[in-house]
Order: structure tokens, then sequence, then C-alpha cells
């Protein structure tokens, strides 16, 4: 069953990280969405990876197997609450769905309190390492929770939305991806150095972008570029823009939700993983 609690009694039940705490601030008026846990499996796994193994939320249905299988990739914050909601989302909708801690080796952010100090750990988190990761993020889900190798998506807010774009690019056995808010063009770096611009017209994964016209973080010139190396794709991604939305319009704990935007962006979200075979 999904809820809505306002913004309120939602930090008073929760049990927030430092770094949700951070995120949600200023607290407005609105609703927070609630998951709860009935008829599905949720809680903490660990995914084995190439140096060990790394921490992950996991939701699935509680009966059934060979499920099709999401990954979920954070924000800036972390695998805080709202992230971990959005995988009991997708259990509920009948998916495996995984959101590995893809920071934790370089910090633990959940237990900062500032963005300034969260900010130079995540620069430190190599392009190559997070790929990596999903691939043994995949193969955990396939060998241990019933997953299905066949049918595998992905999607990603802020941060996760240009990882999005890059793991398509890297994975083409995906059946799809949805990108919320991606950063979409920026300069490469040893560690970056590529970025969703970059790979998109080689793309065969099928993504959908979604995109707030009043983002200040991407502008919508970097947008339209990647809309027109789209053309060059035999992958047939699409990007939509919310001409009202700002960046993170989908995040209902934060003052910038968008609820209407945040719904039809969720809906074309199922559609278009259904479309695709998932």
């Amino acid at each position: 069953m999904i809820k809505e609690l306002t913004r309120r009694e939602f930090l008073a039940t929760a049990t927030l990280a430092t770094g949700f705490a951070l995120a949600i601030q200023p607290i407005s008026s609105g609703t927070v969405i609630t998951t709860d846990s009935k008829g599905i499996v949720a809680g903490a796994v660990k995914i084995p990876v190439k140096d060990g193994e790394i921490p992950a939320y996991r939701a699935q249905p509680d009966k059934g197997n060979n499920f099709p299988i999401i990954l979920v990739i954070q924000e800036i914050f972390g695998v805080h609450e709202h992230i971990q909601d959005v995988t009991r989302r997708f259990a509920k909708l009948g998916y495996l769905a995984v959101a590995p801690q893809l920071f934790i080796r370089q910090g633990d952010v959940s237990k900062l309190s500032n963005i300034d100090e969260i900010r130079p750990i995540v620069a430190k988190v190599p392009d190559a390492q997070v790929l990596s990761d999903l691939d043994a993020t995949v193969n955990w889900a396939v060998k241990s929770s019933k997953g299905n190798a066949d049918r595998v998506g992905i999607t990603g807010f802020c941060w996760g939305g240009r990882i999005t774009w890059l793991y398509a690019a890297h994975n083409p056995k995906l059946k799809a991806g949805v990108a919320w808010y991606g950063r979409l063009v920026s300069d490469s770096t040893a560690l970056q150095p590529k970025h969703p611009i970059d790979v998109v017209s080689r793309l065969k994964v099928p993504v959908l972008g979604l995109y707030g016209g009043q983002d200040t973080g991407i502008p919508l010139k970097t947008v339209e570029q990647v809309r027109e190396k789209l053309k060059s794709s035999s992958s047939k991604s699409e990007i939509v823009v919310y001409p009202d939305a700002p960046h993170a319009f989908f995040a209902d704990y934060r003052p910038s939700y968008r609820e209407a935007d945040a719904k039809d962006g969720w809906k074309r979200l199922q559609a278009w993983f259904k479309q695709h075979g998932l």
C-alpha cells in the first residue's frame, strides 16, 4: 500500500540519516510518499564486487521468481529513505529492484551534514568502478534474488540520471532505462572521462530522459544537444521536458517536488519499461 504523509508527519516518524535530513531542507508543505512492505521482501543486502562487497537496498515480491530486474541509482545524498521507497514501489509492481551504495568506498555520505563535504567524496568515484559495481549487482540479482537476466532495466535520479545514460551505453543487454534529470554535458576528467553527450549517438538501449525546463543546473541547451545526437542512434530513445519543473521534481521529500510532473513521469516510466519488455 502506498500512502501519503505530510512532510512533518514523515519527519516525525522516519529514521533519517544525516545526509537525508540535509537533502530535505527546508521543509515545505506537501506530501511524502511512503510505501509499506506488505507483500514484498525489502531490506539491506550485500553485493559481492571485485574488491569485496558493497551494501545495497533490495525490494521484491514475496512470492514468485524470475522477476524483471530494475537497478535504482541514487542521488548525491546516497541510498536514503526516498531511494529505498522507490525500490519498494517497483517491488509492488512486480519487479526486483536493487539500489547499491555506489559511493561507499570513497565515504559514507549518510554521516555527513554539509553538502560541501559530500561533493568531494562523490567527485572521487570513478565511472569505471560504478559500471563494474552495477554489473556485479545484476549478477547478484540473478544468482541470489530470483532475477531474470534477460529482463534488466535501470533508472536513476540526478547523479544517478547521468549514470543511467552511461550504463545503458556500457551494457547493451539492458532492455531499457529512464534517466531523471541527469547531467548531460561536462568536462572530461580521469575519473569521469565521458558524459552522456559523448555516448548517446552509439546507444542501442532505449532510454527515456525526463528533465525540468526550470532546472538551473542542466541547461536546456544541453538537453537539445543530446536530443540532436540521439537522431543518429538506433536506440529510439526519447527526452521529455516538463516546462515548469525545477531540478529534482520527482523527489517528494524536497521542496522541489512537483506532484503533477512527478506522477506523469512515473506513468511514463512504467509505460516505457512495459513497452520494452520489462
